[in-house]
């Protein structure tokens, strides 16, 4: 829980953000520059001095009420910035060492039973041991850090745009270790990014930052939904959609995959039938048709309902819900039209339509 109030007369900024985060998964703080991403995340460290509150579960880090304050190095977190920070003068071994120092050699709630050794094999980082930082690539020396920051058992790890500094070659090898972290640990992880394609990718919960507060705050899949957010704006404004494997067309180089109220066809992937995945749909992706499309070459056609529409001069955002009422996590999309079809079309919310899906990416 944070609940913090912070005013920075230099910039002329004032921080006053109050949120309650899961303590599991990845919590993306995501927003323009200069919107208090960083400074969030150096409140919860103790690195900026904020008014409020700062609790990890029944663990008060900060409590003006009552005069408690703990420093940075008594707080239990990890904390990854942009460029790696390791001692050059190090190995990598000798590195991982150190952080093992900070935690006095013992493994914190979130990583019992889980030792160091998995979280070095986890970031593929066993064969650089012997080496120093100077001899890595950026994506090897940031994976080191990540495992630094977990060498000291955190209940906590911080992250303040950790691929930032890296090239696009760089950040497509590390996100899979990222995800593969995401799964192994029971650690709640705040990630600060400005990319939506990492927000896509790893975060669960989201929350977005404008100007030193909260715009909204929830699970992933809803606000990339909710077309009343800047999110909806962007030209990559799309959806998440968590699916699962149901099979392969290895003739076509097609993978079909399911969720409650649909199944989708994307390019052949190689995880496994039954395994979960990830599907973006952006809103430029996406059209409508009042009537089931035939000889269409628009292999993903699934029936929908209009919940919501908004329009401007030249455009109009549709929020769709696919699945009927038994859906039990219904699905949503957004798609993005002219504003002349959507009046050829007289499209009203409550209309039963169709959603003809141009393009959908395995994140």
């Amino acid at each position: 829980m944070i609940d913090v109030r912070l005013k920075l007369p230099r910039r002329d900024f004032t921080l006053d953000v109050a949120l309650q985060l899961p303590e599991r998964g990845i919590t993306a703080l995501f927003g323009p520059s200069g919107c208090g991403k960083t400074t969030v995340l150096r409140a919860i460290a103790g690195l900026e001095r904020a008014a409020g509150r700062v609790a990890l579960g029944d663990q008060v880090w900060q409590d003006d009420a009552t005069r408690q304050w703990r420093p940075t190095h008594q707080r239990p977190l990890g904390y990854v910035i942009q460029e790696a920070a390791l001692f050059p003068h190090l190995d990598v071994r000798a590195n991982l060492a150190y952080g093992r120092q900070r935690s006095g050699g013992t493994t914190g709630p979130a990583l019992a039973g889980f030792a160091l050794d998995s979280v070095i094999d986890l970031l593929g980082i066993a064969p650089l041991m012997a080496r120093r930082p100077a001899t890595l690539s950026g994506g090897e020396r940031q994976r080191v850090a990540i495992a630094r920051a977990l060498a000291t058992a955190p209940r906590l790890l911080l992250m303040d745009e950790p691929l930032a500094a890296l090239d696009a070659p760089r950040k497509a090898e590390i996100l899979p270790y990222l995800e593969r972290l995401h799964q192994a640990l029971a650690l709640p992880i705040v990630y600060v990014t400005h990319a939506m394609d990492e927000v896509a990718r790893l975060a669960d919960h989201l929350v977005l930052l404008d100007a030193g507060q909260v715009r909204a705050a929830g699970p992933l899949a809803e606000l990339l939904a909710r077309p009343d957010l800047p999110l909806a704006r962007q030209d990559d404004a799309g959806v998440v959609i968590a699916a699962t494997v149901a099979e392969h067309d290895r003739a076509y180089g097609l993978t079909r995959v399911a969720f409650d109220g649909g199944t989708l066809w994307v390019g052949e992937t190689a995880a496994a039938p039954g395994q979960v995945v990830r599907a973006r749909v952006l809103a430029r992706d996406v059209s409508v048709t009042r009537q089931a499309p035939q000889h269409t070459s628009v292999i993903n056609v699934l029936p929908v309902l209009l919940e919501a529409l908004q329009a401007d001069r030249s455009t109009a955002l549709l929020r769709l819900r696919v699945g009927g009422d038994g859906a039990l996590a219904p699905v949503r999309l957004l798609a993005r039209i002219t504003r002349r079809s959507c009046e050829t079309l007289a499209l009203q919310p409550g209309d039963a339509l169709f959603a003809q899906i141009k393009g959908v990416a395995l994140m």
